[in-house]
């Protein structure tokens, strides 16, 4: 993982403002969760907070959705309509982006969460997002793809058509203007 670029006192205090105004206007998303006690949790680990800001600056729209009762972490998840626009065109991964030998993408979305600080949803994760809303409905998500999978070239994604949730299939090296990745975060 890329080590993570401290936020000056101002740009913390911004990503807060917009985490806590989104909090408060996803209300569903979140039920019976207190903003204080996130809030405190997101300013002792600043490396969190960097990642946050990261997935905001590429357009995730980052939204917590739930606590782990076990580990007493926030679960942080890009909650953007449509797959985040500033990750878009991406293979899957670094191992797909090196054997594109032409019309390479600038980046493979398992390569850019990485260096986020994030991880990209599991296919479970993705069809519990599509429980707090409708998301990807013009656009598609790589999600994780298991390794037998991957070891035969593929990749999964997924979107949400025909009010139901759908995982495909496809090339990892491939990249679409209309998929990108969403990401995930435990504070």
């Amino acid at each position: 993982m890329k080590p993570f670029l401290k936020l000056s006192t101002e740009q913390q205090s911004e990503i807060l403002h917009i985490l806590q105004q989104r909090f408060h206007k996803n209300m569903q998303r979140h039920v019976g969760l207190d903003w204080a006690k996130i809030q405190l949790k997101l300013e002792a680990n600043p490396e969190k907070l960097w990642s946050l800001d990261q997935m905001e600056c590429t357009d995730g729209e980052p939204d917590v959705i739930g606590l782990d009762n076990v580990t007493n972490e926030y679960i942080f998840v890009d909650c953007a309509p449509e797959s985040p626009k500033a990750r878009r065109s991406f293979c899957y991964d670094n191992e797909a982006l090196a054997s594109r030998k032409e019309n390479k993408p600038k980046n493979s979305a398992v390569g850019l969460a990485t260096e986020m600080g994030i991880e990209i949803l599991t296919e479970q994760q993705y069809h519990d997002l599509q429980k707090l809303g409708k998301f990807d409905t013009k656009t598609s998500s790589w999600v994780k793809s298991p390794a037998e999978i991957r070891k035969l070239g593929g990749a999964i994604f997924g979107d949400f058509r025909f009010g139901r949730v759908f995982i495909y299939h496809n090339g990892a090296e491939s990249y679409y203007g209309s998929r990108g990745f969403r990401g995930i975060i435990r504070v």
